[in-house]
């Protein structure tokens, strides 16, 4: 098997990929071990310590309202303690169905210790209502506090219990966090090793034949058209000196369009235009020739200057480029008769939609060269050869279509005449439009 630079490169990356999969799936296992400790403590660990603490805050409110009541003798301070009574009995059963297994015992404990100060209020209320006042203060003062007291040191334990629970797998998450970025690492760094090693050998291997064409760029650089390589084998290498060799014939063709291309657009002249149909013509194969013209361009120019004008015509020129890009090939020509009129050489099963596309673009470009007032009413006024003010439509753009199916026609000159009076009959129709030969009448 021949071992092109393609699949140099392919095996290099092949085995840079091979280390890569190896130094995913190692950190993907230990991502997937990290995600699970961190779960576990973002949604148990810290869900039980935000309880834990929200009960102590609930506890000491709990035992707030028991004092005021001692104090006040508010019967409505009675049902408050009750209710702040059921919702605690409620969070602890919370805190048992969601704590690990070890914190169930002390959790039930809370649980008694809360019914027991309960029940505490309740003999407070009684006395309270059978006004022994003093009976019911002492009480609180003793029972009731030792029982608030256990409760709180109970809370207080869950919440320690919770935090080394954190803590642990706060370590545990560190320590497998290292192991994976150190084996990560290691693995990328063989990775780099191999990259390198293998860039080297390829590099060695390629860089003699590429001083070849190093050398002729330089040459071509300097304007010399006429420098081919001979690059033999059978990679990349030898396509791109192929390449590189149509690259220079192909110069030599702009180099000669350049001498009569447009100062205003850049683009290839009259020259240029009939050596190119000349050239087709001689290949005998089909291809379709393009004259555009744009339809009231001389009022548009008498209006606004000739200076505005050109910005339109170069516009056009850029419609032409873009069509080329984005519609047709390279090897499409574009040149520039002069004044408002466009040559376009395709092949002919590209000219209707290249032609549909300029259409289109250019009716939606061309209206930003016109003022406010002129797109609104879709005209402008400007005065005739006769110096009479009239109505003069938007600039339009007509493209004539003919077609050489490879021995029609024989010369330059006959066909850019037929170009000429479809381009005629075109102009006699409204608006923008592509006009083939066959849809003139007769």
């Amino acid at each position: 098997m021949i071992l092109n630079i393609r699949r140099k490169l392919f095996l290099g990356y092949l085995a840079m990929a091979l280390l890569t999969v190896v130094a995913s799936a190692y950190a993907v296992g230990h991502l997937r071990s990290l995600n699970s400790l961190a779960d576990r403590m973002i949604h148990q660990d810290a869900r039980l310590l935000d309880l834990e603490k929200k009960m102590m805050d609930a506890l000491l409110a709990w035992e707030g309202v028991e004092k005021r009541y001692l104090i006040l003798k508010d019967p409505s301070l009675a049902d408050i303690f009750w209710t702040r009574s059921g919702d605690f009995q409620s969070q602890t059963e919370k805190l048992k169905a969601e704590a690990p297994p070890e914190q169930v015992p002390a959790i039930a404990a809370l649980a008694s210790l809360a019914k027991q100060y309960a029940e505490i209020f309740a003999r407070e209320t009684v006395l309270v209502e059978e006004d022994r006042l003093e009976e019911a203060a002492a009480l609180s003062s003793h029972e009731g506090r030792r029982v608030m007291e256990k409760m709180g040191l109970a809370l207080r334990a869950l919440q320690v219990q919770t935090e080394k629970n954190i803590d642990s797998r706060m370590k545990a998450i560190n320590v497998k966090s290292l192991e994976a970025s150190r084996m990560t690492i290691a693995l990328a760094v063989a990775s780099l090793l191999v990259g390198m090693i293998l860039a080297a050998v390829i590099t060695f291997n390629i860089s003699r034949r590429l001083q070849k064409l190093e050398a002729a760029t330089g040459e071509v650089a300097e304007g010399n058209f006429d420098r081919e390589i001979d690059v033999r084998g059978e990679d990349e290498i030898c396509s791109l000196a192929a390449a590189f060799n149509t690259m220079t014939k192909r110069l030599k063709v702009l180099e000669a369009m350049n001498i009569d291309a447009s100062p205003l657009t850049g683009l290839p002249g009259n020259l240029a235009i009939e050596q190119e149909i000349s050239r087709r013509l001689g290949l005998k194969k089909p291809f379709s020739l393009c004259h555009l013209d744009l339809d009231n361009f001389k009022p548009f120019a008498d209006h606004y200057g000739y200076a505005w004008g050109s910005e339109v015509i170069k516009e056009v020129a850029v419609i032409l480029e873009e069509g080329r890009r984005i519609r047709g090939e390279v090897g499409d020509f574009i040149g520039h008769i002069g004044g408002d009129d466009f040559i376009l050489i395709t092949e002919s099963a590209r000219a209707e939609g290249l032609c549909g596309f300029i259409v289109a673009e250019f009716d939606e470009r061309v209206r930003r060269f016109y003022s406010e007032e002129d797109r609104r009413r879709g005209f402008i006024l400007a005065k005739d050869r006769q110096g009479r003010l009239q109505e003069f439509p938007l600039i339009t753009i007509t493209i004539s279509i003919v077609s050489d199916d490879g021995s029609q026609y024989h010369n330059p000159l006959e066909m850019a005449k037929v170009a000429a009076e479809v381009k005629n009959y075109g102009k006699s129709l409204a608006g923008s439009k592509f006009v083939h030969r066959e849809d003139m009448p007769g």
